[in-house]
């Protein structure tokens, strides 16, 4: 099954304590590329997070974006601080004695200054939290898939129609290739006739020869066929289960060579308009195969 690289997922999960929010996408890369942008109390979570994602993506860029919120407020504890009170308000007493000041100080003016409260953090369940965590993970990842599953059908499917078009336009070259000998051939004869003297006998082995050599530098019969069994190893990658990108980097460049050399072998302009088609169907190839998977 072919897989696209690029995809979105969302999930929102809560309890009566916690909710978290969970997206993600993903877009091309040459590796599997995991990257978190979670709060720092979620921060215990990372690795498990990645774990997960690599389970299910081979290659490319996955963004996470998490949100976690505590539903109740009930995860620390506010307590006034006496001691530090105590202090203030001896404090606040010696200078309304030494001053002379009538006004009383207020809990308004106590609960102002500094270190007046302590803030005890409870001790969380990491493995109730983890649980939602995981469930919203999972459900953000299943959509993500699906939409990678959903385009990489639709790159296939373009892919396979331009592999048909190559094959159509190397059957079209495999009549024109032999037609350019017997016209070398023609034309040769034609020149050599003109330039000797009528009374000087063509010699059709040296004739033979030379057409021979011309066959030979030009002939792309190797390289149509090795064109075409490229083709159909392309084919046969996409049914292949693991991860098929490296695969298809390394075939193209096959793929690549065998069409440059056809290109740079024959002096036919038939063939180079055919070459011209070939290269702009394997472009069109190569941009798709780029986001796969």
């Amino acid at each position: 099954m072919v897989f696209s690289m690029t995809g979105y997922g969302r999930s929102e999960k809560e309890t009566e304590l916690q909710k978290v929010l969970i997206e993600m996408k993903a877009v091309n890369h040459r590796y599997c590329d995991v990257v978190l942008k979670i709060p720092k109390k979620m921060a215990m979570f990372e690795d498990r997070i990645k774990k997960e994602v690599k389970k299910h993506v081979n290659r490319g860029r996955v963004e996470i974006y998490m949100n976690f919120e505590e539903q109740k407020g009930e995860d620390f504890v506010v307590t006034p601080n006496f001691a530090v009170l105590d202090q203030y308000a001896s404090a606040l007493t010696s200078i309304k004695d030494r001053y002379d000041i009538s006004r009383d100080f207020d809990l308004n003016i106590l609960t102002r200054f500094q270190d007046a409260f302590s803030i005890e953090y409870k001790q969380i369940d990491e493995d109730a939290i983890w649980k939602l965590v995981e469930s919203a993970l999972q459900e953000a990842l299943s959509s993500l898939i699906e939409m990678r599953r959903v385009e990489g059908q639709k790159l296939l499917d373009d892919i396979n129609g331009r592999i048909h078009d190559i094959k159509g336009i190397i059957k079209e070259l495999e009549v024109r290739a032999p037609e350019i000998v017997l016209l070398h051939k023609a034309k040769m004869k034609d020149r050599v006739s003109e330039l000797l003297e009528d009374n000087i006998e063509l010699d059709e082995a040296r004739l033979a020869q030379e057409v021979a050599y011309f066959a030979d530098k030009t002939s792309i019969t190797e390289e149509l066929v090795r064109l075409d069994s490229h083709l159909d190893q392309l084919a046969n990658i996409f049914n292949e289960k693991q991860s098929i990108g490296r695969k298809l980097d390394f075939l193209l460049q096959e793929i690549n060579r065998e069409i440059n050399t056809i290109g740079s072998k024959s002096p036919d302009i038939d063939i180079s308009n055919f070459v011209i088609e070939l290269k702009s169907e394997f472009e069109k190839i190569r941009e798709q195969i780029q986001n796969i998977e």
